[in-house]
């Protein structure tokens, strides 16, 4: 069975623990837009710090990629997300799309 876009919002946001605000949106494609945003830290401006990664290229691993380096580098006494787990893997697929862009 396929989860729902809400099922898989909660999933997320329990990931990402009390730091972050999760939505899941659809793009121009009917695919899901995943954004995780720091309820605490500002990008620009007044605008909150956000990522938006969509869902065709893993969108959900590239988004929790992106917040689990927000919260090491930004928020390293913060309280534990259960998505620091993947900290070694975040790093990995890192690793590998640096070597994939060197020629």
């Amino acid at each position: 069975m396929v989860a729902s876009r809400s099922a898989r919002e909660r999933k997320a946001a329990v990931e990402a623990g009390p730091l972050a605000t999760v939505k899941i949106d659809l793009d121009g494609d009917k695919q899901f837009l995943y954004k995780i945003g720091c309820t605490t830290c500002a990008a620009k401006g007044k605008a909150k710090w956000s990522t938006h990664r969509p869902g065709g290229d893993n969108g959900y691993m590239a988004a929790m990629d992106r917040w689990i380096f927000h919260l090491l580098e930004k928020h390293p006494d913060a309280e534990a997300a259960p998505c620091l787990a993947y900290v070694e893997a975040a790093q990995q697929r890192l690793h590998e799309r640096r070597e994939q862009q060197t020629p």
